[in-house]
């Protein structure tokens, strides 16, 4: 095509050439109109063009009535389907064309062009709005003459940082480094008095949102690349003193939980308070109290290691208390950690009623009611379905490694399945590790079942002692 036709295209004259918006133009008629032109032949170019532009718009109809077209178009059309959502369109179309893929424009060669319009008009403009410009355009140029255009439609001809922010919404990077240093610094009243400023402004929710999010992210990229764009040296120094209080792991968790929030104000009818409750939630650091908690429960665990161990009684006697005490020794079985003095006299110890039988557990005075706080966190933790499936439960310390969760009424199939994912599983032993200071292992004990199979157990240790022949006395106490 020469210039004469390139000049006449661009103006609108060259008839050969015909612009359709699908987005408002998606019958089954307009494609049917289309059929219909096509058989007639071009009046001055070589060929005759159809840009169906915003393609991914046209129904299903639609479609289906330019596929015959697509199939065997006459050699004078040539049909250029244009769009930013290609996965929307049919299998059967794409099937049928050449796919070109544009790349976005760089920021770099978006403010040389802006400076080229803005010289032809006249505009004067600062480096640092001709830079959040190319930013906000992300790699379209057309969207970056958008806001060029809306920069000046109030007759200004000098445009800086705070002109286009202000037509943007986009709220004054200091607001937004005061709402993030004050998540860092859990400062509740900070952060609500610069949202509550902000939002006097008329400034958007989203946008405000938005520019958070992305604040955060340049003190990520910062902390790892030692780069940032678009900001002062006077910003990049606040930046830089921001990312030295907070790690990289809890940037990322920042940004999650801004996305999360990000999604949920768009279905929320309550955009403000949702808003409020989840930047107050940043600003509560559970990863501190919880590391404190922690640190408590080691100082005890270390405390209780220095205090003298119980004398629990003979298992195995040693080669030289045999000696010495010749024919009174006695084995103790079952010994009870938590009755120091009944294991200090080294007699038999009794066995339990078969309802109670429970060999080699380990009680820990404590468990049972750190294992109700346990329970109640993961309540108001929101982990509702854990928490209904552990209420009136019990918890045992076996040993070092194993806790036993007890169910004095027995657990059903569904909650069994519910309990043994590894997910929920990893969760509790999580917890209790947390409570214990060390890690722990979780068994499930289903007392119904352990009811059923007592007095066979009752039974079998009988035997074994009789078999044995260690002394040994049965109480129903």
């Amino acid at each position: 095509m020469n210039a004469k036709y390139v000049r006449q295209c661009l103006n609108g004259s060259l008839t050969d050439v015909v612009e359709m918006d699908a987005a408002s133009n998606n019958s089954v008629e307009d494609v049917r109109a289309i059929r219909e032109e096509v058989n007639f032949l071009p009046t001055l170019a070589k060929y005759r063009v159809y840009i169906i532009d915003e393609v991914h718009m046209l129904s299903t109809g639609a479609f289906n009535a330019l596929l015959k077209t697509l199939e065997e178009p006459p050699k004078h059309v040539k049909f250029i389907l244009a769009t930013t959502e290609p996965q929307k369109l049919p299998p059967t179309i794409l099937s049928r064309c050449q796919r070109f893929d544009f790349k976005t424009i760089s920021e770099e060669d978006i403010i040389k062009r802006l400076k080229i319009v803005c010289k032809e008009a006249d505009i004067e403009i600062s480096e640092e709005a001709l830079n959040i410009i190319a930013v906000l355009s992300e790699g379209a140029m057309r969207d970056s003459l958008s806001i060029l255009e809306r920069c000046i439609q109030d007759g200004v001809s000098s445009i800086d940082e705070s002109k286009v922010k202000e037509l943007i919404g986009i709220p004054k990077t200091i607001s937004i480094q005061k709402i993030v240093k004050a998540i860092i610094d859990s400062n509740i009243e900070m952060l609500m008095k610069e949202v509550n400023d902000i939002l006097q402004e008329g400034k958007d929710i989203l946008n405000l949102l938005w520019e958070v999010i992305k604040y955060v992210n340049d003190i990520l990229l910062y902390k790892v690349t030692k780069e940032a764009k678009l900001y002062n040296k006077n910003e990049i120094e606040q930046i830089k003193s921001l990312s030295e209080k907070i790690s990289k792991e809890k940037l990322l968790n920042v940004i999650y939980e801004l996305s999360i929030l990000e999604n949920n104000l768009k279905w929320s009818s309550q955009k403000r308070i949702m808003f409020e409750v989840g930047m107050i939630k940043l600003c509560i650091n559970p990863d501190i109290d919880g590391l404190k908690e922690l640190n408590d429960r080691i100082t005890k665990l270390e405390e209780k290691i220095k205090q003298p161990p119980f004398n629990v009684g003979k298992s195995i006697a040693r080669p030289e208390e045999k000696k010495q005490e010749g024919n009174k020794e006695e084995v103790s079985i079952g010994a009870n950690i938590a009755n120091p003095k009944a294991s200090q006299k080294n007699v038999v110890s009794s066995i339990a009623r078969p309802k109670e039988i429970n060999t080699n557990t380990v009680h820990s005075n404590n468990m049972q009611e750190e294992w109700s706080k346990i329970v109640n966190n993961l309540k108001n933790s929101g982990k509702i379905i854990l928490y209904t499936n552990l209420i009136n439960t019990e918890a045992n310390k076996v040993n070092d490694m194993i806790v036993e969760i007890i169910f004095p009424n027995g657990i059903t199939a569904f909650g069994k399945t519910v309990l043994e994912k590894p997910e929920n599983k990893q969760e509790i032993e999580r917890l209790i590790s947390m409570e214990c200071g060390t890690t722990m292992k979780v068994k499930y004990v289903d007392n119904k079942n352990e009811v059923k199979n007592s007095i066979n157990s009752t039974l079998s240790i009988e035997e074994l002692a009789n078999n044995l022949d260690i002394p040994i006395q049965i109480s129903e106490d």
